[in-house]
């Protein structure tokens, strides 16, 4: 794991080293590197499922595929933000790029912790970099509200989580991930016992986040930069996720009858989130509502607590990771060349910039989970395990999956189709850096049609 962390921490000397011309295709450069590096981590020597084990830290199947999205992540990230950065004060683009590599950092240590305070710490760490991106770097003057949202709505959500933390540590004596599995599940039948299980669990429904706890999510998509958004679709919600994954295990006995009103509110928020779609007007809030439609999946499959449901959850996790951030790549490069987010002044693009338009066409079939993506694969799965669950799922993941696909064709057809408007004129080309950027953000998503049992997680 070492191996991956201190050549990030090293980034940063090399930001405040690097000569001004040479800083973005140096970082590029030096992060794709750790980010191939990182792709080793998917290989499991052992049975057992933990390697590179030491003290504080390990990966295991669950936590692997997260990592090495995530270290796929910050080149993508640098790549996104160099157009937008240059004409920033050298001074202010070193700390920029210096943020990213904390929070990724931050994140490293979060999914590879072996012991739950270590990953309680560095899930709260990851709050401080990135209201810093949306707060001083966010594109409206509505920034500081957006920013105010997400910092009281997670630290409101991670505080019962540490008292749950420290209840179960006075009673079991230790907060190891590898003992805690062990130990004899407690009776839990007091209400006491019924708020802890609701504590230990709020902090990752508000980070998923479940719906009816998400209004912090579309402010801090609209208000943050690019890179912001994309750290935040694509790694920083799937904390929640992974979260819930690893206190599930402790919380056996009582999910089974708890689970009941988080599951109707993870359902219903994929049919309304979808309806609020079907009539945005923005385009960076349009991707940030079907981001809460989708992890409103990721909590019914794990909620479940089948193989089935997991495994389903993490594929949809990483696969919307790389939609979602292509997504918001493509939403950015219309911006920067229109300069609005709003879909009916900047449409019709196929006629100026076709080549783009197709990028827009596999993110959008992606996001709709098309055959034979992983998208689809994730929530058919997590289909199955709700269906099996219960049988009146079938109503609220079947309407949520047809609004889906009209939304996501929507968004289309409103940016790509019509005819241009007259006001739009002297668009620049797309460059080259933004086609690579897209090539790596669908191609891992094309190639793990061939290979799916990667992300597979535990059932692998």
């Amino acid at each position: 794991m070492l191996m991956i962390m201190i050549p990030t921490l090293l980034l940063i000397p090399l930001i405040w080293l690097t000569p001004a011309k040479w800083l973005w295709p140096t970082m590029m450069v030096n992060s794709l590197a750790i980010a191939q590096t990182s792709i080793f981590l998917l290989y499991t020597p052992m049975q057992a499922g933990w390697h590179h084990l030491n003290p504080y830290l390990a990966v295991d199947p669950l936590s692997a595929p997260l990592l090495v999205l995530t270290c796929w992540m910050l080149p993508l990230m640098v790549g996104a933000s160099a157009h937008h950065m240059q004409s920033q004060p050298i001074d202010q683009q070193r700390v920029y790029l210096t943020l990213f590599t904390v929070l990724q950092n931050s994140i490293l240590m979060a999914l590879s912790a072996t012991e739950v305070a270590l990953f309680y710490i560095m899930f709260e760490a990851t709050l401080v970099p990135t209201l810093m991106l949306i707060t001083r770097w966010g594109n409206q003057q509505e920034r500081l509200n957006a920013g105010t949202y997400f910092l009281f709505y997670t630290l409101a959500g991670s505080l019962p989580l540490l008292i749950a933390l420290l209840s179960l540590h006075k009673s079991t004596g230790t907060l190891s991930l590898l003992t805690l599995q062990y130990f004899d599940p407690t009776s839990l039948c007091s209400y006491a016992d019924k708020l802890w299980w609701a504590a230990c669990l709020l902090a990752f429904l508000v980070k998923m986040p479940l719906y009816g706890l998400h209004l912090w999510l579309p402010k801090a998509h609209v208000e943050a930069p690019i890179a912001g958004s994309m750290i935040l679709a694509a790694v920083l919600l799937k904390l929640g996720g992974y979260g819930m994954m690893r206190m599930l295990v402790v919380l056996d006995p009582l999910t089974k009858e708890l689970s009941y009103p988080f599951m109707i509110f993870a359902l219903w928020g994929v049919v309304m989130t979808g309806s609020i779609c079907l009539r945005q007007t923005d385009l960076k809030s349009l991707i940030a509502y079907s981001s809460v439609g989708h992890m409103g999946l990721v909590v019914g499959g794990i909620l479940t607590q089948t193989p089935w449901g997991f495994t389903g959850a993490l594929i949809l996790m990483i696969a919307h990771g790389l939609t979602s951030s292509a997504l918001f790549c493509l939403a950015n490069t219309n911006y920067e060349r229109t300069h609005s987010r709003t879909m009916l002044l900047a449409r019709g693009l196929q006629m100026a910039l076709p080549l783009m338009t197709t990028w827009w066409f596999i993110a959008s079939l992606a996001n709709l989970a098309l055959p034979p993506l992983p998208n689809l694969m994730g929530e058919l799965m997590i289909m199955t395990s709700l269906i099996s669950w219960s049988w009146w799922t079938i109503a609220l993941t079947g309407t949520g999956t047809l609004i889906t696909a009209g939304y996501s064709l929507y968004m289309f057809l409103m940016t790509q189709r019509g005819p241009l408007p007259p006001h739009i004129i002297g668009l620049d080309p797309s460059h080259t850096r933004e086609h690579l950027l897209l090539t790596l953000h669908l191609l891992p998503l094309i190639l793990l049609i061939l290979k799916p049992e990667l992300i597979w997680g535990w059932t692998a």
